[in-house]
């Protein structure tokens, strides 16, 4: 049983210098989206929407979160469940003009969307390239 211990923990030891936590911003109201806007001038807006529901949008935030490392600790991350908060991700499609998905990623610099992607395609957007220096 040693020698399984041993493997578990540099796994896990290796992974968490890698990953870092994430610091969700829960997106409650539409109200948030003025806000957004607003501080997306100054600093990159990453919006991830999720169904709680959908085995797919769980597998996909879960690979979301363990790709999250601590250089990208300096990213606004809002998180918006779908299933509670429907109407948000209506009034986020027809603000910034992407057609609504789930799970959904939006990356969002100067009150607009520099970047979008649903679906597995969302742990693609290389994130790195909208830090702020």
């Amino acid at each position: 049983m040693g020698i399984f211990s041993s493997i578990f923990q540099s796994n896990s030891a290796s992974n968490s210098e890698k990953t870092a936590p994430i610091h969700w911003i829960p997106l409650v109201t539409i109200k948030q989206l003025n806000e957004i806007k607003e501080i997306s001038n100054n600093e990159t807006v990453i919006l991830f929407k999720h169904s709680t529901r959908c085995g797919i949008s769980r597998m996909v935030l879960k690979q979301f979160e363990s790709q999250f490392d601590a250089s990208m600790s300096n990213l606004k991350l809002y998180y918006l469940d779908l299933l509670n908060y429907r109407d948000i991700s209506n009034e986020i499609a027809a603000t910034f003009q992407v057609q609504h998905q789930s799970p959904q990623l939006l990356v969002v610099q100067n009150g607009t969307v520099v970047a979008h992607a649903s679906h597995d395609a969302i742990t693609s957007i290389d994130l790195t390239k909208y830090l702020d220096s």
